[in-house]
């Protein structure tokens, strides 16, 4: 039996293996994965859609701000974001006539996530030997960041799709890169590829 499989058969030696694999895995999972979800008219062509423009009648910037003549951080990070997937997808921002409008939402919550993994013994996974109450379950606090994405047929005035994402984020509003990453995750799953959808 050589040195590292000797260390590995006690147990101290499995909470800290275990506990450096939980902690490198959610160090990087918590800061790279947006959740996203979407919704669209099945009906809808979207493969006809060539050209966009801004929703004319966004009369709030995100944070809650009067967005009278001027725009907030986040809103301009989320015009530039926006505006880059759009242009990558091969749509074309135009100030007239579009076949489509986008608007959008975003907001910063405090959530609550209480650990599943979590044996009451002090330690993660079952593995311990601490006396710490069977029923004690950590909480863990993060604030999230939640973007909403129309986009409307212009034509029509209804709404074609709509894609959410969230993240954890590390301030009350959305950095740069948080923006890019959000509007990344949701418009990734646009146009729709659902088997219903029409070509």
């Amino acid at each position: 039996m050589n040195r590292i499989t000797r260390f590995l058969t006690r147990p101290a030696a499995l909470v800290a293996a275990s506990l450096v694999l939980l902690l490198g895995t959610s160090g990087c999972t918590t800061t790279s994965r947006v959740g996203v979800t979407n919704d669209f008219d099945h009906a809808v062509n979207f493969r006809a859609y060539k050209t966009w423009s801004w929703y004319p009648q966004q009369p709030t910037d995100t944070e809650g701000g009067p967005a009278k003549g001027y725009q907030s951080f986040l809103d301009k990070r989320m015009r530039a974001a926006v505006t880059a997937e759009m242009t990558r997808k091969g749509l074309t921002e135009v100030d007239k006539a579009p076949d489509i409008y986008v608007a959008y939402s975003a907001r910063v919550e405090d959530k609550q996530q209480v650990s599943p993994y979590y044996n009451g013994l002090g330690y993660p996974y079952g593995y311990g030997y601490g006396y710490y109450g069977r029923n004690y379950q950590p909480v863990t606090q993060y604030k999230a960041g939640t973007v909403v994405i129309d986009i409307i047929d212009a034509r029509r005035k209804e709404l074609a799709w709509r894609g959410t994402g969230q993240a954890q984020v590390d301030q009350n509003t959305i950095s740069d890169a948080e923006t890019l990453r959000i509007v990344n995750g949701i418009l990734t799953t646009y146009p729709p590829q659902d088997s219903n959808a029409r070509r």
